[in-house]
């Protein structure tokens, strides 16, 4: 099945080289080791992969960020982000997890793009889609978390509780809404999207 995406992929021009599938070696997995990895976590390391993503920063130039992910949909995700890459989507900056001692919230702070993170769903005792590196966050300022009441836990993302994607500025071309190309790519690959959520909304949230 992989070689047929390869080949078809190949076919209609998508650049498979923009992104580099690694496992987690000894070395990285000491870093997540007590961080982002526990041993009571849904997956193993060996389960998981560092997919380096080309994307387009908020100043305008190329940067490279890893994302780990379940090995299950490492290839599929290097292939959506070299879609999002083509359509000039923006990302603030993409680092894992372990940069900030697997604290989602100081993650989301630093507005940065992760996936993998074995923790609790919000509000809940049971574990996240992130703990089976099959979910992602991002440009979680720009795309926040947003509660029943209409709050948002960060600052900066208040002014983005309304909804609304413009071409003034790249953080504003970040904004995710159900019509935003970014969303769409997602959704062609099967994923689900917490904007379409009914009661909380998690912008910034994408799931498999």
């Amino acid at each position: 099945m992989k070689l047929l995406l390869f080949v078809v992929f190949s076919f209609i021009g998508i650049n498979l080289n923009a992104s580099n599938i690694k496992e987690i070696d000894e070395n990285y997995a000491k870093k997540m080791k007590g961080v982002s990895f526990h041993e009571n976590c849904p997956v193993s390391l060996s389960d998981l992969r560092i997919v380096t993503i080309k994307h387009l920063g908020f100043d305008d130039n190329i940067y490279f960020g890893d994302l780990i992910v379940h090995k299950d949909v490492a290839f599929e995700v290097s292939l959506i982000f070299q879609e999002l890459f083509e359509i000039k989507y923006p990302i603030k900056q993409i680092m894992p997890i372990e940069k900030y001692n697997g604290d989602d919230f100081e993650s989301i702070e630093a507005d940065n793009t992760s996936a993998f993170n074995c923790r609790k769903a919000e509000g809940s005792n049971k574990y996240s889609k992130h703990s089976y590196g099959k979910a992602l966050d991002i440009n979680p300022i720009e795309n926040p978390y947003v509660y029943k009441n209409g709050t948002t836990s960060h600052k900066g993302s208040i002014k983005y509780l309304v909804r609304e994607e413009n071409d003034k500025s790249n953080e504003n071309k970040a904004v995710l809404t159900s019509s935003s190309k970014a969303v769409l790519i997602f959704k062609k690959y099967g994923w689900k999207w917490g904007g379409d959520w009914k009661n909380t909304k998690d912008y910034q949230h994408f799931q498999k």
